[in-house]
């Protein structure tokens, strides 16, 4: 059994710069990720040198790639957004474990994925109402 019934969630008003800046929030995490999941597909040797930096083998470069292309893209499809963020949010703490293992230096390579996943999720909740349904900030 099948619905094309989509329940709608109103938290009240979004604001059009609240909506703006969420758009572009999210465009800056967009571009970032689709350059950095394209540099993987190639051999560059900043690709390499980091891999074996990090120990991870160099043949895997293009897998995850593609996997930062897949879900950055259902990322900035706005209905599969949160599906987007979710996969992103997966990868990125991936990221921060080999950066863990690897010793990185701790706010400038192993947060920095937290930077982004903040960066976002902040994007997706200022420009989705969905998500402002789901994480319910309010004032007191």
């Amino acid at each position: 059994m099948t619905s094309d019934y989509m329940p709608t969630v109103s938290t009240g008003t979004i604001s059009s710069a609240a909506i703006w800046t969420g758009r572009v929030i999210s465009g800056l995490v967009t571009v970032f990720l689709l350059f950095d999941g394209a540099i993987k597909l190639i051999p560059l040797d900043i690709v390499i040198t980091t891999s074996q930096q990090l120990g991870i083998p160099v043949h895997l470069a293009p897998m995850l790639g593609a996997l930062t292309l897949i879900g950055t893209v259902l990322y900035a499809v706005p209905r599969t957004a949160v599906l987007g963020a979710i996969w992103l949010t997966g990868y990125i703490g991936g990221a921060i474990y080999v950066h863990v293992l690897a010793g990185s230096p701790l706010f400038s390579h192993t947060f920095f994925g937290v930077y982004l996943a903040l960066m976002m999720w902040g994007g997706l909740y200022l420009r989705d109402e969905r998500v402002r349904a789901l994480i319910p900030l309010r004032r007191t």
